[in-house]
């Protein structure tokens, strides 16, 4: 049908054909484009099919997906001069396109940088056994700052996980020898806790046996004939006076 028209007619045509599909943009159901008219903002566009004037107005897509993005280690000195390595993990999105692309160039490498700082100024403030211990706490920590911090660039920090903290061979020594002593302390703590409960509990039976000589002359006649059970030696006893002015109802040499 082209080939019908006059020349200039069909180049015009074919022009205005090339700069309609030139036009087009397609954007995924998780993409936002955030259009600028004459290098002015204009709106955010999408998802679906857009038209976009070549010359006029131009387009920078944005992904509204949670991105998943490595901290780099990082050398931390920690509030008791502990130097260690640490990364980690954070989650973050964009919910503002339009502040993503005006307020802040590359929100991917900002956030990054921001985050490798934020994790060396907060952990600098704890010590090494808060650090190993307190994950979750100081997790939600650094979370809560980044997300204060990054809100003005239309993002928010979802989540942020501490992966590794990394300590040098004479740490690790020192907390292995640090963790012994601890469980002899706590051995000690266990065996001291018996003793006392022991003594509490041969207190208490001395008590009762001297309210009730009775008692005391049967626990005296039990162990008799537990020791007369081993026949390797001759042992002597004292015979208590209370036993044979029990047995034989008065007093030896009355």
């Amino acid at each position: 049908m082209i080939a019908n028209l006059p020349f200039g007619i069909a180049t015009v045509v074919i022009l205005l054909a090339m700069l309609l599909a030139s036009s087009l943009r397609i954007l995924f159901e998780y993409e936002r484009g955030v259009i600028f008219l004459l290098g002015r903002f204009w709106r955010v566009k999408g998802p679906g099919l857009i038209v976009v004037v070549p010359g006029i107005q131009k387009m920078q897509r944005v992904d509204l997906r949670t991105v998943t993005m490595d901290v780099p280690p990082q050398d931390v000195i920690t509030r008791d001069n502990v130097s260690v390595k640490v990364n980690a993990v954070i989650y973050f999105r964009v919910v503002d396109p339009q502040k993503a692309i005006i307020q802040v160039e590359k929100y991917l490498i900002a956030t990054s940088q921001l985050a490798q700082t934020t994790l060396r100024a907060v952990l600098g403030k704890h010590e090494l056994d808060e650090l190993l211990s307190e994950r979750e706490r100081l997790n939600l920590d650094v979370q809560r700052i980044l997300d204060a911090q990054t809100d003005a660039w239309g993002i928010k920090v979802t989540n942020v996980e501490i992966k590794h903290v990394d300590l040098n061979e004479t740490m690790v020594r020192a907390i292995a020898r640090q963790a012994e002593a601890e469980r002899e302390r706590r051995a000690k703590v266990i065996h001291a806790e018996g003793e006392k409960q022991a003594s509490a509990t041969l207190l208490e039976a001395a008590r009762m046996l001297a309210q009730q000589p009775e008692a005391m002359q049967l626990r005296y006649l039990q162990t008799l004939t537990q020791v007369a059970g081993d026949k390797s030696s001759t042992i002597v006893f004292p015979v208590p006076s209370a036993l044979l002015e029990t047995l034989f109802g008065r007093r030896p040499g009355a």
